[in-house]
């Protein structure tokens, strides 16, 4: 199972629309994640051409910075995906890191926003790509793909997860600019 992993897209606060690169790195993807801070309804509609999408919402899609609220919408929501695969994928803003917040363990993350156990959690809020591992938990962060590092309007970064029907898998973050895989930034499991 191919899955589009995408957050922190802020259209058309960034620019018009997504970079042209989402769709050749998304092609052939059987779902599309989007980790919030879409800004407009707009952004999911776009992804639903390459395929189904679910999102949860971020700080900036509910008014925060005198935005207009994203208005509710059913593929808007915090969410655990359970895949075919057999894996539990929860999809939420942000999360805190538990290195630096040792109180908030990822463990009372999981519990806090979905409420049970997940395999991986899907994340976004600092525009910041990386895949980080707390005890048995994956968190990955695809960073954003019009406001990287939150620099400047440019092509940044998105991520492909894969999930093996034997519960194994690999996730991959992407450079739009070059479509080339970011060295360190692709880690099996």
């Amino acid at each position: 199972m191919k899955i589009g992993l995408i957050s922190d897209t802020h259209i058309p606060e960034a620019m018009p629309e997504l970079p042209a690169q989402v769709r050749a790195v998304f092609h052939g993807a059987d779902l599309i994640l989007h980790a919030g801070d879409l800004h407009c309804l707009d952004v999911l509609n776009w992804l639903e051409e390459l395929a189904p999408v679910l999102a949860c919402r971020g700080n900036g899609d509910d008014g925060s910075g005198g935005r207009a609220v994203v208005p509710e919408d059913p593929r808007l929501r915090d969410a655990v995906v359970t895949t075919g695969a057999g894996f539990k994928l929860g999809l939420v803003h942000d999360v805190l890191d538990p290195t630096e917040f040792p109180k908030w363990p990822i463990e009372r993350t999981m519990e806090f926003y979905f409420g049970q156990r997940t395999d991986l959690i899907i994340c976004g809020h600092t525009h910041v790509e990386s895949i980080k591992r707390y005890n048995e938990v994956l968190v990955i962060n695809p960073g954003s793909p019009t406001f990287p590092h939150n620099y400047s309007a440019q092509p940044g970064t998105v991520a492909v997860l894969t999930l093996e029907e034997n519960r194994g898998g690999a996730v991959t973050i992407y450079d739009l600019k070059t479509l080339e895989m970011l060295p360190g930034l692709s880690v099996s499991f």
